[in-house]
């Protein structure tokens, strides 16, 4: 039982930490202190210390021994990478969508989409039907499995988008993604795709203007604009 209870301590402040990583609490470059974190945690600086390495794993923390772990800065190599895979796989799944929709998953975007249009949304509310739009896309392919390798990929690509979502209201989004909608409706493949792959690309746009105003987000070998990865498997 205790080693469970450990587990179970171990995957909540990681989850936790990841959150405030993810969604800018813990900004690009700001230190992080383990005694702090367990404190604030109630928890003990073990399942702290666990969490900063599997965030380091996944490039969302770099930990110098003597020295200290900080949040990394966005890099965006890795968030050219996740792009790349998301392209991947939410334009193959467009190939895959039935002719006869699920109508539950329809009404389910139709909603999503509605909500999308709410004055007072914020970033983060935004951010979460944002998700689950995409997500209800694959799902109504027969893919929704796959969302969770592209959501654990792509931790780099989120921060960019969320500094992205403070540069571009989420208003142009949405109707990116009544776009795409619409082009599933009418069973228009191809209309579907390129709408998708403009969304999707469009985070790039947002990302340099940033990365122009403010450097210190980003990873300092970050010299170069972001490569476009072009996804000619699926053509």
């Amino acid at each position: 039982m205790a080693t469970e209870t450990r587990r179970t301590s171990r995957r909540t402040v990681y989850e936790t930490l990841r959150r405030k990583v993810l969604t800018l609490e813990f900004p690009p470059g700001s230190a992080l202190s383990e005694n702090e974190l367990a404190a604030q945690l109630g928890v003990s600086r073990t399942p702290v210390r666990e969490s900063l390495i599997l965030l380091a794993e996944e490039g969302l923390v770099q930990v110098f021994p003597q020295v200290g772990s900080f949040v990394s800065r966005v890099d965006p190599a890795r968030v050219a990478d996740a792009q790349f895979l998301r392209e991947a796989v939410e334009l193959a799944s467009l190939d895959d969508l039935p002719a006869q929709l699920d109508p539950d998953i329809v009404r389910e975007l139709r909603d999503n989409l509605a909500e999308q249009r709410r004055p007072d949304l914020d970033v983060e509310e935004f951010f979460a039907l944002d998700e689950a739009f995409h997500h209800a896309l694959l799902r109504l392919s027969g893919h929704g499995n796959a969302w969770a390798t592209v959501v654990s990929a792509k931790g780099h690509l989120d921060r960019a988008r969320r500094l992205g979502l403070q540069a571009t209201a989420p208003p142009a989004f949405t109707d990116q993604h009544v776009e795409i909608f619409d082009a599933v409706l009418a069973g228009d493949v191809a209309a579907a795709r390129t709408a998708m792959r403009a969304h999707l690309r469009a985070v790039f746009d947002d990302v340099e203007r940033i990365r122009q105003r403010s450097p210190e987000l980003f990873a300092r070998n970050a010299d170069s604009v972001p490569v476009r990865r072009n996804v000619v498997v699926w053509e």
